[in-house]
């Protein structure tokens, strides 16, 4: 997936492309494909390669001897991917292949599979399928019992795991949160039980704002701020939700795309944002009805309404009992 992709409600402009036609097949040259050596001519199929996601040295043999090797690529944005076969000499049909055009694209591309075509699926920086339609063509490829290999490589996701420094036997990839802070905490209420780290995309227009809900949502776990990935500039910020939030807050918004990883539940997790969901609950029932409180908390908190309705009658009913 590009790691840029971002769903921000708006969507932004369709690449400007020629759309060519999968009506030949050439000449492949001997590369190894599944692990296995092969001395004949590429297998007709799909296959999806990873490309850099900054560093354009970021590319694996294997992905070039492919790219030089099919009928056509499908790219989301042809200017993009002509800049990087450039770089390797590589010269190639090019099919857009984006969230504007999928479904008129897939029938097409699947098309040429049943002709037998060697055909590439690429994203503009990284592995393709992670936030991008590539996944539909790819369970539409297999469910026609086309032959579907993946070449491994850079991947925004994984590369903000390592820099991390927080657990990577189990994570969690979410893509990107709602743009609006209400969606956003609701989200965030979906992910707060899950003891994985989480990774996600953002903006750098929306980073302090996203940075405060989750600290506000999940409480003070260890989290970490990723940006430029392998590009010059790269950089990679650790600390708290909130001394996160409160740094971005004072500095600006960073440049460049951005990775967030943040620590994933337990025990202590848990325990601190169950008594953030009490201390909001206590200050709400000051003034308001337990229909009331709950409502208006279950909004700031993302937390669902029931939940924190039940939470609010519990303490409510511990107040009584206490005036006993």
């Amino acid at each position: 997936m590009a790691q840029g992709k971002q769903s921000e409600g708006a969507s932004k402009p369709a690449p400007e492309t020629d759309e060519p036609e999968l009506d030949q097949d050439a000449e492949g040259d001997t590369l190894v494909s599944g692990g296995t050596p092969m001395t004949s001519a590429l297998k007709p199929g799909l296959y999806v390669v990873a490309t850099p996601i900054g560093n354009i040295a970021d590319i694996t043999l294997r992905a070039l001897e492919v790219l030089k090797s099919v009928d056509a690529i499908a790219c989301e944005d042809s200017r993009v991917t002509a800049k990087l076969l450039a770089r390797h000499g590589i010269t190639a049909k090019l099919v857009p292949y984006h969230e504007h055009n999928a479904g008129e694209m897939r029938p097409k591309l699947l098309a040429g599979l049943r002709r037998g075509s060697r055909i590439a699926l690429v994203s503009d920086a990284g592995t393709p399928l992670v936030s991008d339609p590539g996944y539909k063509l790819v369970r539409d490829a297999i469910d026609e019992g086309f032959h579907v290999v993946p070449l491994p490589g850079p991947s925004a996701p994984l590369a903000a795991l390592i820099l991390s420094g927080l657990p990577s036997d189990r994570f969690l990839f979410a893509g990107f949160l709602p743009p609006k802070s209400a969606g956003r905490r609701a989200a965030l209420g979906e992910l707060a039980a899950i003891p994985a780290t989480l990774l996600l995309f953002e903006s750098a227009p929306r980073l302090v704002e996203s940075l405060a809900d989750m600290a506000d949502v999940l409480g003070p776990r260890p989290a970490a701020v990723s940006r430029e990935l392998t590009k010059l500039y790269e950089e990679t910020r650790r600390g708290t939700l909130r001394e996160l939030a409160e740094h971005y807050a004072a500095a600006g918004p960073p440049k460049g795309e951005i990775v967030i990883a943040i620590g994933g539940a337990d025990a202590a997790s848990q325990t601190a944002s169950a008594e953030t969901l009490d201390a909001q609950l206590r200050s709400a029932l000051a003034s308001l009805s337990v229909k009331d409180a709950a409502a208006t908390v279950a909004a700031t908190t993302g937390l669902p309404r029931k939940q924190v309705y039940a939470r609010a009658l519990e303490l409510k009913a511990g107040e009584r009992k206490g005036k006993e």
